[in-house]
């Protein structure tokens, strides 16, 4: 038996059917948007009661909550946190459930970063 007789032989270069190589091309996946959850100053919140809620919905160390409180009262508006869409909107939901339970004016708002 030759090798390259031509019998049988897929014709040499460029390869013959059912040859070649397959790419897959994967999709680029984009980041999710971020958004900010903010708390705006009211003048009947207490100050307590905001940094509990920095505490139990936004994880804080009584510190930092206290920090972010402190911003908050002094310059109107404070960032909580930064999340993807979702879990944004849940935080805020919380949060606007939870002053209203314990009847307190606190808004809770969410903006794209």
């Amino acid at each position: 038996m030759r090798l390259g007789s031509g019998e049988g032989d897929d014709g040499g270069e460029g390869g013959g059917p059912g040859t070649g190589i397959v790419t897959k091309t994967r999709p680029k996946t984009k980041r999710p948007a971020l958004y900010k959850v903010l708390l705006l100053n009211d003048d009947y919140t207490p100050m307590e009661f905001v940094i509990l809620v920095l505490e139990r919905f936004f994880n804080k160390g009584r510190e930092e909550a206290t920090r972010i409180m402190l911003h908050v009262h002094q310059n109107g508006v404070g960032m909580c946190g930064v999340y993807t869409y979702e879990v944004a909107e849940t935080k805020v939901t919380h949060v606007m459930d939870f002053a209203r339970k314990h009847q307190h004016p606190l808004q809770c708002v969410m903006e794209k970063e």
